[in-house]
């Protein structure tokens, strides 16, 4: 079997640049996943590699809303550096828990600025609101086990059908 089907494990080589093609993953390392619904990929290549085969390509651009979100301005916050890791710098990634609890689940943000006591937080996804180019060849396909398929749909939160 070489045609991607649902439940098929696909690899891929693959570029991801912005839209002015600046690279932004140059994929170094081929990209594999099962095939079916599980957002283990970006949907709109997932759509555009269903029924490809081996050596076949494929080039989609991605809006915002199709790969990390629109940028949201109130995911950035203001907290008094204290009460940050030290020593914090501009870039740096910081992990917490999201404003109410939540439920054990953990938050990242980055530093984008440090001035008077107070670091500005942006828990925006660093790709957010910037559009997209995904290229890929489809470097193999084959039959996904049980164990593959199992592992995939609790991972993406289940199988709508392709």
């Amino acid at each position: 079997m070489n045609t991607i089907t649902r439940n098929t494990v696909v690899t891929l080589a693959y570029t991801l640049v912005d839209t002015e093609g600046n690279m932004i993953d140059e994929g170094r390392e081929p990209l594999s996943y099962v095939h079916g619904g599980y957002n283990a990929i970006f949907l709109p290549v997932e759509a555009a590699l269903h029924g490809k085969s081996v050596g076949d390509s494929v080039a989609v651009k991605l809006q915002p809303a199709d790969a990390f979100g629109d940028y949201d301005p109130e995911l950035v916050t203001i907290v008094p550096v204290d009460e940050l890791p030290q020593p914090l710098s501009v870039g740096m990634q910081v992990e917490g828990t999201p404003e109410g609890g939540g439920d054990g689940e953990q938050v990242f943000a980055t530093v984008t600025d440090i001035a008077e006591g107070k670091a500005v937080l942006d828990g925006n996804h660093p790709l957010a609101g910037i559009p997209l180019l995904f290229a890929c060849t489809v470097q193999e396909v084959r039959p996904a086990t049980a164990g593959e398929i199992e592992e995939a749909r609790q991972r993406g939160g289940g199988s709508p059908p392709l």
